[in-house]
């Protein structure tokens, strides 16, 4: 029977719970204890009928169950008291005093004390406006002293601490966000109703197996690019950038690298190899992954060869082959992904060079002739 290696913790101790106990997981967790004094700060003297701890765990709530919008959130925060209690909200809506006054008597004449009706209740839930107010208040702690960000250099380094293998596997993958704006330029501000996003592309092509036909899929959208870099074995976020849509994966891929490692040092020395699709193919990303932090790029190479499929007698079922050496008549060839080969003089079979390890001294792979390395029939040899 194979044996089973035990995690730490199971993802289903946190899918069986609640959603409420889901969202103290992350209210009880996050180290927001200084941004929330900055946030009260930022208020000063002004009413506090909404606390600000309520309204940041309010915000919390609102990504945790993913409500598409703030009106959204607070619609269920008014249908919702547990959830209002969760954030720190009263549960009643806030009923003040009758007002008294003193007016004449209509029969008398004589000053009387005359209670008026209170005025209506007030609702224990934000307004959008009260919302969209503190909101504004969190991305410019955000902008100017990157206050919610550093945040998630905190958790890094305390699941480091609590994981020991934690940041030995990462990985990289990016994401298009849809601006609620339709990118259109107003003729009268010169600017789209999103100033923020802007046009992003993203192209894919390739060969059908089955017919040998080029195919090519370009997707637009207006908006945003999340980059996200994760810890793959445990499934749980390391660093992000957002973007707008037009921004490059590569580059962005290649400043997160350095910010990172810059912040976290420790990181780069756990990291023993980094995954990414073949799309973040790219030899300056490599090279960096490399030469600089010695971690493995486990990432595919893209076929880029397009000059032999322009050949009559280019076979789709076949990798594309050039001389590793061109500048002299060889018989060692090598496909784009790496693989090298030898080709027989004679008969022209085409064979796998014997991988011989790597060295270090030249920091390169050792490869040898498949005949020599087992004893195989090689009419072309001595040639």
């Amino acid at each position: 029977m194979a044996a089973i290696e035990l995690s730490l913790f199971d993802w289903c101790d946190v899918e069986a719970r609640s959603d409420l106990d889901r969202f103290y997981l992350v209210r009880d967790h996050l180290p927001d204890a200084r941004l929330v004094q900055y946030l009260e700060v930022m208020r000063g003297q002004g009413r506090d009928d909404y606390p600000v701890p309520a309204m940041w765990n309010a915000l919390l709530a609102g990504v945790v169950f993913q409500h598409p919008s703030s009106e959204a959130l607070l619609r269920e925060l008014g249908r919702n008291p547990a959830l209002r209690q969760a954030c720190g909200f009263a549960v009643l809506p806030f009923q003040k005093k009758p007002l008294a006054q003193l007016l004449p008597d209509a029969a008398t004449g004589r000053l009387t004390i005359v209670y008026a009706a209170p005025p209506a209740a007030h609702a224990a839930v934000p307004s959008s406006w009260n919302f969209s107010r503190f909101l504004a208040n969190v991305i410019e702690l955000e902008e100017t002293l990157g206050m919610v960000t550093e945040m998630i250099t905190t958790l890094r380094e305390q699941l480091m601490e609590v994981l020991p293998e934690f940041g030995c596997h990462l990985g990289y993958d990016g994401k298009a966000i849809d601006s609620h704006s339709t990118g259109r330029i107003s003729r009268t501000t010169g600017a789209t109703s999103d100033p923020d996003a802007d046009w992003g592309k993203h192209e894919t092509s390739g060969v059908d197996a089955r017919t040998g036909k080029s195919w090519n899929k370009i997707k637009s959208w207006f908006g945003y690019g999340v980059h996200l870099i994760a810890d793959t074995q445990y499934e749980i976020p390391v660093a992000m950038h957002l973007t707008p849509a037009s921004h490059s994966e590569q580059i962005q891929l290649r400043v997160m690298l350095k910010e990172t490692f810059a912040e976290t040092p420790d990181l780069a020395e756990r990291c023993r190899d980094f995954s990414a699709d073949r799309g973040l193919d790219s030899a300056e990303t490599k090279t960096l992954l490399w030469d600089t932090y010695a971690i493995r790029p486990l990432i595919d190479t893209r076929e880029l060869w397009r000059e032999e499929k322009q050949h009559p007698d280019y076979d789709p079922g076949k990798p594309i082959t050039r001389p590793l050496f061109p500048a002299r008549v060889d018989t060692i060839v090598h496909t784009e992904k790496g693989s090298v080969h030898c080709i027989c003089p004679q008969t022209g079979e085409q064979r796998d060079l014997a991988f011989q390890g790597f060295e270090a001294d030249r920091n390169a792979l050792k490869y040898r002739c498949p005949a020599a390395a087992y004893g195989l029939e090689c009419q072309g040899r001595e040639r």
